[in-house]
């Protein structure tokens, strides 16, 4: 039996193991970190100087102080000082700063992009695949210019919200 669980290295009670209540507190504290997280920023490479019990931050690339060697790895404060959970690919968390979602990816995290094969509302499918581009109006013998201007102003919008190319 290994010391830890696989994925997020919580600290297992061993048969025998004095000071069990030391383990399962470690335990209880990263999954505090890992439930629903909430963290203060993302990317932020030197520890906040008067941090409060229960804040979290996402670390960065470039670490400093107590927190280094620690990059991209959420940081939690509490009792007893610091405590690292390594992410995995997918973690997601909600960045107070940014109001905006952030995703570690395997390698780094991405604020404010929600990875979707479709986007549904209600059942029915609003956004799905981007599709190749609408060409705008050209051409014709008889040209009506404020259907052009108002096709090219959809188009227009359209582009401005990511859902067709031009």
């Amino acid at each position: 039996m290994s010391d830890a669980t696989d994925r997020f290295a919580l600290p297992f009670i061993q048969p025998g193991q004095a000071q069990k209540e030391l383990f399962h507190n470690e335990a209880l504290a990263r999954i505090d970190a890992l439930l629903e997280p909430l963290v203060e920023a993302v990317a932020l490479d030197d520890p906040p100087s008067a941090p409060v019990a229960g804040q979290c931050w996402v670390v960065g690339a470039a670490p400093t102080g107590v927190w280094a060697g620690q990059a991209a790895a959420i940081a939690a404060w509490g009792d007893g000082g610091w405590r690292f959970v390594a992410p995995l690919a997918g973690t997601t968390v909600w960045s107070r700063a940014d109001g905006l979602s952030a995703r570690f990816d395997g390698s780094h995290w991405i604020i404010g992009e929600i990875a979707a094969a479709r986007i549904m509302v209600g059942g029915v499918q609003v956004v799905g695949a981007q599709q190749s581009a609408v060409a705008p109006p050209s051409g014709g013998a008889v040209i009506d210019a404020e259907a052009r201007t108002a096709i090219a102003a959809m188009l227009a919008v359209l582009k401005s919200h990511g859902l067709t190319a031009m």
